[in-house]
């Protein structure tokens, strides 16, 4: 006898309020054949406030053991299993496990739906009041400060705005890379805590920003970024920015101060400016 496969859902979690979870969601963790969760103490506290008991088997499903794991939900997949995949918050595989299992599965041939639900994404793009009509998601950033300014450096340019998920021990850091890269000048926000008791959305130019976030920020947090504009036609060539820089030093400016406010109203990197600087100095000294 032929066996018919089964179905992998998707499901997206609330990411604060439980009064957000979709309908769908209760019914669906009722009736599964096995639960994957993330973290299995966080799916049994949502069943509990849904008023919900699974009848299926309920396995982890985290970072750690999605390589591991993936072939045996496969498994259970192929031979008829409903399989339910849920996260911490929000959608799965959405900077979070699911894309192992998700890629697996289609390989397979197996059906793949979802539950939508809940998008940390989606709404702090909707709150930050930046553009909305293009946007991309770029996900968590490196850690190591080196290999931070280089992603950030591949999407200077970037149009669209940009949406990015930060840990808040990180986020101060990753502020002041995004001031340096894209310019103190550039609009951001950012979203805290979102649809939950403290939720909070900062906005303003990313040079106050990351000062703000210096002092100390907690809770979940999603950095949206507003994209690069057009360059002006006449944008200031490297002696017009010495220049400038020149001019507020003779007005009794420090270089450093002097150099992010003329990046500032260029909308350039301050590294841009620097360099500028430095060659004109180094030129300058060899002459």
């Amino acid at each position: 006898m032929t066996v018919t496969p089964g179905t992998l859902v998707l499901a997206g979690t609330p990411i604060g309020d439980i009064e957000d979870a979709p309908p769908r969601l209760a019914q669906e963790l009722a009736g599964a054949d096995v639960i994957a969760a993330e973290d299995t103490r966080r799916l049994r506290r949502l069943t509990q406030a849904l008023g919900v008991q699974p009848a299926g088997r309920v396995v982890s499903y985290f970072e750690g053991n999605e390589s591991a794991r993936t072939p045996e939900l496969v498994e259970a997949l192929a031979g008829g299993a409903r399989v339910l995949l849920v996260t911490d918050a929000g959608m799965p595989s959405v900077s979070d496990p699911g894309f192992r299992l998700v890629a697996a599965a289609v390989e397979r041939e197996i059906r793949v739906t979802a539950v939508p639900g809940p998008s940390a994404v989606l709404t702090a793009v909707a709150l930050s009041g930046l553009p909305v009509d293009r946007f991309c998601f770029e996900g968590f950033l490196p850690r190591k400060a080196g290999e931070r300014l280089s992603r950030l450096r591949e999407v200077g340019e970037e149009r669209r705005t940009m949406v990015f998920f930060e840990a808040p021990h990180r986020l101060a850091a990753t502020l002041a890379a995004m001031a340096e890269v894209f310019g103190t000048a550039r609009r951001g926000a950012v979203c805290r805590e979102l649809t939950k008791t403290y939720e909070e959305v900062r906005r303003g130019p990313l040079g106050e920003l990351a000062a703000w976030a210096a002092e100390g920020v907690r809770g979940e947090i999603t950095v949206v970024v507003e994209g690069a504009g057009e360059k002006a036609a006449e944008e200031p060539d490297a002696a017009e920015l010495v220049r400038r820089v020149r001019v507020r030093e003779d007005a009794g400016e420090r270089r450093k101060e002097a150099i992010a406010a003329v990046a500032a109203e260029a909308g350039l990197p301050k590294r841009e400016v620097f360099d500028a600087v430095v060659a004109a100095k180094n030129a300058a000294g060899s002459g």
